[in-house]
């Protein structure tokens, strides 16, 4: 280990984001400033945060903000394709971080149990803002800290 190149916490740990807006954005920042891997799967429109200033020229400084030191891919989650490819950057991740509605996950054919078939170890975190069981779990919620 030299000076300009010190081992963080998380060196070496790869987590998948599929998340929109804030919260979940905000927490792969902070695993990825421990040192972690972030890939960010966007949707072809690319992703909500986008379209939020202010902005810098073109570029929504929001976006910038949460998503910098990040990689991103483009996938086409309803297509079989970008199933399959989702599929197999499960297999080679450690974490997978959403942050949809409880269930919308298991919708897309992403289930906890669907990812264990490809990685028995993966780790699945959900961020909602009401829990993932309680009654209210179908509520919208958005805040950068849930």
């Amino acid at each position: 280990m030299t000076p300009s190149s010190p081992t963080k916490v998380l060196d070496g740990v790869r987590i998948l984001e599929l998340a929109r807006w804030q919260a979940a954005p905000r927490g792969s920042l902070i695993l990825r400033d421990m040192g972690a891997e972030v890939i960010k799967i966007e949707w072809r429109k690319g992703a909500d945060l986008r379209d939020s200033g202010p902005f810098v020229g073109d570029m929504s400084v929001q976006f910038a903000a949460y998503n910098r030191g990040k990689k991103s891919i483009t996938l086409n989650t309803r297509h079989p394709k970008g199933k399959r490819l989702f599929l197999d950057l499960v297999g080679v991740s450690d974490v997978v971080l959403e942050n949809f509605r409880p269930g919308t996950m298991k919708d897309m054919e992403f289930g906890y149990d669907d990812m264990c078939q490809v990685n028995p170890g993966i780790i699945l975190a959900s961020v909602s803002g009401f829990g993932q069981y309680g009654p209210y779990r179908d509520r919208q919620c958005f805040d950068p800290i849930i």
